[in-house]
C-alpha cells in the first residue's frame, strides 16, 4: 500500500512539473489612437484535444442589476455553473436570452428581489434586458478549464495547461470576430501580442424577446 501512494505521489508530482502556460498581452487598435478602458472585458481560451478538455468544477456567479446596467459586464463561467442576477435598481428587469442553446427568460422582477440560471452548454450567451435596450452582459460557458481574462492592462496567463499545440481564440465585444492564432504551451511563460482592431465598432440595436423593436423612446426612460 505504502508502495502505491509512493507511485501515486510521484505522478501527480510529474504532472504539476509537466504543466504549462499560454500567456502574453492583449492591446486594442482604437479610432484615433485613444487607450482602451475594457482591456479586461476580453476572453481567451483554448481550443484543446478530446484528451485534455477537462472541465472546472460548476460555480454560482453574481451578475448584479444597478443603475440599468449589468455588472460585471462579462462573466466566464464553467459549463453547469449558476448565474445570479439580483435586481438593486427601484424598478423592474426583466432579464431575458435568445442565444441558442442557453436561451432563457427570468421573467419581470423589481428590487431586493434575485432569480438564477444555471447554464448547461458551452458557449457565448448575450443577456439583455426586455425593458431597458442598452443593457447588455456576456456570460461565456466553458466547456473545458484552460481559459483567462486580461487584467485592466491586458496581461492575461492560461495557468497549468498540458503542454503541446493549441489553438487560442480571443474574443471581445468589440471587434467584429474572434481573433483565431496556433500557440504552443511550454514550461517557459509565453509573450504573446495579441492586436484585436475595434476601429470599426459601431454599437448595434437588438430586439426584444418578442423579436420587435424596442419602442422608439428606449434608452430615454425615467426608470
Amino acid at each position: 500500500m505504502r508502495l502505491l501512494v509512493g507511485i501515486v505521489a510521484v505522478l501527480a508530482l510529474a504532472t504539476v512539473s509537466a504543466a504549462s502556460r499560454v500567456a502574453g498581452k492583449i492591446v486594442i487598435l482604437e479610432k484615433n489612437n485613444k487607450p482602451s478602458s475594457d482591456l479586461s472585458d476580453a476572453v481567451l481560451y483554448l481550443e484543446s484535444p478530446a484528451a485534455v478538455a477537462t472541465a472546472a468544477n460548476p460555480a454560482t456567479v453574481e451578475i448584479a442589476i444597478t443603475d440599468k446596467k449589468y455588472a460585471p459586464h462579462v462573466v466566464v463561467i464553467p459549463v453547469g455553473s449558476t448565474v445570479r442576477f439580483p435586481n438593486h435598481d427601484p424598478f423592474n428587469h426583466n432579464v431575458f436570452s435568445v442565444s441558442e442553446p442557453n436561451s432563457f427568460d427570468l421573467g419581470l422582477y423589481g428590487r431586493g428581489e434575485a432569480k438564477s440560471y444555471t447554464f448547461e452548454h458551452p458557449g457565448l450567451v448575450r443577456v439583455y434586458c426586455n425593458v431597458h435596450p442598452r443593457m447588455v452582459a456576456y456570460v461565456w460557458v466553458m466547456a473545458n478549464r484552460y481559459y483567462a481574462q486580461p487584467a485592466s492592462d491586458g496581461s492575461f496567463t492560461i495557468e497549468n495547461v498540458p503542454a503541446g499545440r493549441y489553438r487560442l481564440h480571443v474574443w471581445h465585444e468589440r471587434i467584429p470576430s474572434e481573433v483565431v492564432k496556433d500557440v504552443s504551451a511550454s514550461v517557459a511563460e509565453s509573450d504573446l501580442q495579441i492586436a484585436l482592431n475595434a476601429r470599426g465598432y459601431k454599437w448595434q440595436p437588438h430586439r426584444n424577446k418578442y423579436g420587435d423593436d424596442y419602442p422608439t423612446n428606449a434608452g430615454l426612460e425615467r426608470y
